[in-house]
């Protein structure tokens, strides 16, 4: 198995994933602040970065998912700030 430049960037997709949900389990992160948000969808857009190069479906799907969610995310994060 080779080993690319696409493979570390998704690598660090999952690091940022991964990170975000231990955050919020060992109760050091928000699930509510917009960090967990930006985590979560800047891991899936690094993931997605090494899907293009070596595409699988059900990876694609689960990314495009996360991405959309973490966006809605942010969009709250960022309407509960403004109404404080």
């Amino acid at each position: 198995m080779t080993y690319h430049w696409y493979d570390f960037v998704g690598n660090i997709g999952i690091i940022f994933i991964v990170a975000a949900y231990l955050g919020v389990t060992m109760e050091k992160l928000s699930p509510k602040k917009a960090s967990f948000h930006i985590m979560n969808g800047a891991g899936a857009l690094l993931i997605l970065v090494s899907l293009y190069y070596v595409f699988n479906l059900s990876s694609f799907i689960i990314e495009i998912v996360w991405l959309i969610i973490s966006a809605y995310g942010l969009w709250r994060a960022y309407r509960q700030r403004e109404s404080v």
